[in-house]
């Protein structure tokens, strides 16, 4: 039988660190995005991995600086509070020249690190072109080989988050873009062979979904631009939505006065973090599509709980001492 092992849950308030503000900035093309954080066991170190979109670089029109990069990878070695530059993902799945990688979700079990990650076919200036999930595997979450390509409810699918279900087996959700930005999930066995699903969200169209276990309860945060929504479920099919979006009023801290976008979310004994990225350049009643508009920074802040809802107030210092967990057989 599989569970989820925690690493022995002592106080460690006296161990918190106050998180860097903002939290991480790319020193390559400064275009941070969609986060996924993950413990690397073998290094002793915190890894976030991440979109990276070349902010930075002039002469690209419509949409090409949200392409042609591969995922970043940023590391801390204080529990969360501070992250520096490591190095760009080794994915070894290259069938045309010129591709882009969006979005990864990574899980580790026993032992193995599956990402699942949005592969575009292709450097364009619009949206309207395919999209994939595909599957890779890594010992050591720096170079990962291809697995498959995965068989999902359309050609334009992005944004995979991978739970563990109660049952023991794993579900996927993900946003179809075919069918107005709704998200729809995916079952497994094992993580290698998927089986599609259907429609879970569709009341208002978004993406980035991310579905996390706390407070007793299952949770999915999706990026609605309009800050986050948050979902809740009693059997990770039936989602109701919470009144108030999280991240929607701008805070006060630097990079941080516009809205909050595709997140991540780490559970920590009882407590969680969210990581999300912002687009400090896109203040209300400014106009543009230069640098300060495309460059964007990640942050994080703690959850809140209270009957029922959940809140975060981003203009507090963050304290923050993440504990690994690990699943093993």
């Amino acid at each position: 039988m599989l569970m989820s092992i925690l690493l022995p849950s002592v106080s460690f308030a006296q161990q918190d660190a106050i998180a860097a503000r903002p939290l991480f900035r790319d020193p390559v093309y400064d275009g941070a995005a969609d986060p996924v954080v993950i413990w690397n066991e073998k290094e002793k170190k915190w890894f976030m991995f991440y979109t990276n979109r070349r902010a930075n670089v002039n002469g690209l029109d419509g949409v090409r600086w949200v392409h042609g990069t591969r995922i970043g990878i940023a590391e801390s070695v204080d529990n969360g509070a501070t992250w520096v530059y490591r190095d760009t993902a080794d994915i070894q799945y290259r069938p045309v020249s010129d591709y882009t990688h969006w979005a990864p979700e990574i899980i580790e079990y026993n032992g193995l690190y599956h990402m699942y990650l949005t592969y575009v076919p292709g450097v364009f200036s619009d949206w309207g072109h395919p999209r994939n999930i595909i599957h890779l595997t890594s010992n050591d979450l720096l170079h990962w080989k291809y697995e498959s390509t995965l068989k999902l409810a359309s050609d334009r699918v992005i944004d995979a988050c991978v739970f563990r279900m109660p049952d023991q087996s794993w579900r996927m959700y993900y946003n179809n873009e075919r069918d107005g930005k709704s998200i729809y999930y995916a079952t497994s066995k094992d993580l290698y062979h998927w089986t599609d699903g259907a429609k879970v969200i569709g009341d208002r169209a978004g993406e980035g979904p991310k579905v996390f276990r706390w407070k007793n309860t299952s949770w999915m945060v999706v990026d609605n631009w309009k800050g986050l929504g948050i979902y809740r479920s009693d059997n990770l099919i039936d989602w109701k939505r919470q009144e108030k979006n999280i991240l929607q009023v701008p805070g006060t801290g630097e990079d941080d006065k516009v809205i909050g976008g595709h997140p991540d979310v780490v559970v920590s004994g009882d407590r969680a973090y969210i990581f999300y990225f912002t687009h400090p350049g896109r203040l209300t009643g400014v106009t543009g599509d230069g640098y300060e508009q495309r460059r964007s920074t990640l942050h994080v802040t703690e959850l809140l709980y209270k009957d029922g809802v959940i809140t975060c107030d981003r203009d507090q210092p963050t304290r923050i001492h993440l504990v690994p967990t690990t699943l093993k057989k």
